[in-house]
């Protein structure tokens, strides 16, 4: 078929009828009988129980396809050598780009509409100088994650809950081209010698890409956006992520200056909640802040950002994360903030505790506040002292001061689940008291949600003395359990 008959086709045209500016796409239904033993999930919740549903769409089929990976091509020719003249702008770029786009349409003489054209203008500018089909799914606040499976296989998360999405890349050569792009832009590479990275976006969204022969069926990328305005502890509130008088106590312990460590899965929000409570810190303190790859978005004034740095392409020139947490040390701060320990880097860090520099924040990979411990107490080992056992739960005791517990219920939702203050030590075993413990008794509403919050446990915890020390009081109302009259049958 022809290219003209084709957009026919994709306006709704046919043969004999003029052709009217029907910008609709065509769908392809499938011919096949549908099967009654298959389940068809229709709403949320109808999926309540498994906790997340796939909603595929019908696939679209573009006319133009074939068309505009051969305009990139040719707009790469023309263009080629200045995609990286640092002395042009973005905004020039741009601009130089759609003006040979412009020319490059005009030349094929496809009859197409000015919103049409336009249109397609843009879909091969980004393309060409920005994340192809990746442009709407960003530019859509309601998406969180982005996952591409292949490059014609693309989901996204919203609201917790995953859903298939139409968007496809034409080919593997643009889910290529797009991966480069976004790797390149923070100095990183990915090849068949490093087939592998972690990246980030201009927005601070981190993104994570493979490409074969790691990936079997083509590359993947996947892409954790952020919010573009950052949360506030309101915010969290709102979201019933955690209570008012949680966020009370929090507060109070970020002033007094308490290590605090937040746990939880892939996925539950650590790093949002690593935001919000760095929030708390006073704007007086100089804050130095260690990444794998850059994603807190602090609103202090006073902070010096470090990124690690992996080899290059002759196994040289790599920066840890437990060279930078040891290079802090030596940068007079006043408090140093760890996007996640997952290595040796977590001995230097509660030795860092353990000898002034208090108030530090980090996150770890657990699944509650016992496992956390354990984990710390691994990853301590990575470091490659060989230390005991006893020696290590000690300095874990004395270094961290409260274990939030963050995760992603059922529902989809990300609740604080536990604050936990780590008391010390009882015989070999790291003793933990539970400030605020989520209430599960509360059921489930009409709508699979969980009623229950992270309720006071009524003990009071002994770091509350600490703050009162420091002038920085905390009502005993805050920990004091719910009261919850007895029902009458």
């Amino acid at each position: 078929m022809k290219l003209n008959e084709r957009l026919d086709a994709a306006r709704g045209n046919r043969p004999g009828r003029s052709s009217g500016a029907v910008d609709e796409p065509v769908t392809v239904k499938p011919t096949v009988e549908p099967d009654d033993s298959l389940e068809l999930i229709t709403s949320p919740e109808q999926d309540a129980d498994r906790g997340s549903f796939l909603a595929v769409p019908e696939p679209i089929v573009d006319p133009l396809a074939s068309f505009k990976e051969s305009a990139a091509q040719d707009l790469f020719a023309r263009i080629g050598s200045r995609l990286n003249d640092s002395s042009m702008t973005e905004e020039k770029l741009h601009a130089l780009a759609r003006s040979e786009l412009a020319q490059v349409v005009a030349a094929e003489q496809i009859p197409l509409t000015p919103s049409e054209r336009v249109r397609l203008i843009d879909e091969i500018a980004a393309d060409v100088l920005g994340y192809g089909p990746l442009e709407t799914l960003l530019d859509d606040d309601s998406v969180t994650e982005i996952m591409v499976n292949r490059h014609d296989q693309v989901y996204v998360e919203r609201d917790g809950r995953i859903y298939e999405s139409h968007l496809r890349f034409t080919s593997e050569a643009q889910l290529r081209r797009v991966i480069d792009r976004i790797v390149s832009r923070v100095g990183r590479r990915i090849d068949e010698s490093s087939p592998l990275v972690d990246a980030r976006l201009e927005d601070g969204s981190r993104v994570n890409a493979v490409i074969p022969p790691l990936a079997v069926n083509g590359s993947s990328l996947t892409v954790r956006k952020f919010a573009r305005t950052p949360y506030k502890v309101d915010d969290l509130i709102a979201f019933g992520t955690m209570t008012r008088e949680m966020a009370t106590v929090l507060d109070a312990a970020v002033r007094a200056k308490l290590n605090i460590l937040v746990s939880g899965g892939t996925g539950t929000g650590k790093t949002t909640l690593l935001n919000v409570l760095s929030a708390f810190i006073p704007s007086t303190e100089r804050i130095i802040t260690i990444e794998d790859a850059v994603e807190l978005q602090l609103q202090q004034d006073h902070v010096v950002r470090l990124e690690s740095r992996p080899p290059n392409i002759e196994g040289r020139g790599e920066i840890s994360i437990r060279d930078l947490v040891r290079n802090s040390l030596r940068m007079r701060p006043d408090r140093i903030v760890i996007g996640e320990v997952r290595g040796g880097e977590s001995l230097d860090m509660l030795q860092a505790m353990n000898t002034g520099h208090e108030g530090s924040i980090s996150t770890i990979h657990a699944n509650s506040p016992r496992d956390a411990i354990a984990r710390m107490e691994t990853l301590v080992l990575m470091a490659g002292m060989d230390l005991p056992l006893r020696a290590i739960r000690e300095q874990v005791a004395s270094a961290i001061d409260i274990i939030i517990q963050i995760g992603r219920l059922k529902d989809g939702t990300r609740r604080v689940t536990h604050v936990t203050e780590v008391q010390g030590m009882e015989g070999d075993i790291v003793t933990l008291q539970d400030a605020f413990a989520f209430d599960y008794a509360a059921g489930i509403d009409e709508h699979g949600r969980f009623r229950g919050h992270a309720a006071p446990t009524g003990v009071r915890p002994r770091f509350a003395e600490h703050m009162a020390d420091l002038g920085i009081t905390i009502p005993m109302s805050v920990f004091l359990p719910e009261y919850r009259p007895i029902r009458e049958f």
